[in-house]
């Protein structure tokens, strides 16, 4: 493993170059040969310090789980087996409410928000959203984060819903049927350092008001979800 690096009882030390070394192997072949052949390369320098990585924001932040690395392809047009990242995920409010980071080949990601579309969930948003008071809150939220060079993402409505005019003060927000922001880092030295922890952290922590203001006006949803 790259040089310094450690994780498990020692706690967080970076994300090996292995890594990202693993994943660019297997985005060229995501075949069972390949990952059964590199599964320990996998468990030690992908899992096991992701798993530290959520293990030392959980104080903070609530326990964090990894997402299995096996794609579920029953339905799926692409037959690949695996996922060609580590996605691990701290919910906080409710099914789909709450900060994510992930690994790849291309890097690291932390982002935070709401990634369902339960139409509960959405009918909710939208109340909030059209009401002045905490509509014009959530973009004194978002407009910092913006400035800050994060992406505000989510599945968007190409037209405008029904009941709202077109000259909506928020049409833009009220298209929103999910919502969530994050910041994508290239591999840099500090990948593989503690301080992958640090931005981490401070990313999530810049994304509290968002996560806390979609668990007061969105919440989890009162309809059972379809399982992807």
């Amino acid at each position: 493993m790259g040089e310094g690096w450690h994780s498990g009882a020692m706690g967080f030390g970076g994300i090996p170059d292995e890594a990202l070394i693993f994943y660019e192997g297997l985005a060229a072949d995501n075949s069972k040969t390949y990952w059964t052949g590199r599964k320990e390369i996998y468990e030690a320098a992908v899992r096991a310090p992701m798993q530290a990585l959520v293990d030392e924001l959980a104080g903070e932040f609530g326990a964090g789980t990894l997402f299995r690395p096996h794609r579920d392809v029953r339905f799926a047009r692409d037959k690949s087996p695996y996922k060609t990242h580590q996605g691990a995920y701290v919910r906080a409010g409710g099914e789909g409410l709450g900060y994510y980071v992930q690994l790849d080949a291309d890097g690291l990601y932390a982002a935070a928000g709401w990634y369902t579309a339960a139409p509960d969930q959405v009918e909710r948003f939208r109340v909030a959203v059209d009401d002045d008071k905490p509509g014009t809150r959530l973009e004194e939220i978002l407009e910092p984060l913006r400035g800050a060079g994060l992406t505000i993402e989510g599945d968007r409505l190409k037209t405008r819903p029904r009941g709202f005019a077109e000259d909506h003060p928020r049409l833009d927000l009220l298209r929103h049927r999910s919502l969530h922001a994050g910041r994508r880092w290239q591999p840099e030295d500090w990948l593989h350092m503690p301080a992958a922890l640090d931005r981490v952290r401070a990313t999530w922590r810049s994304l509290t008001p968002l996560v806390d203001w979609l668990t007061t006006h969105v919440g989890a949803t009162e309809k059972p979800m379809r399982r992807r």
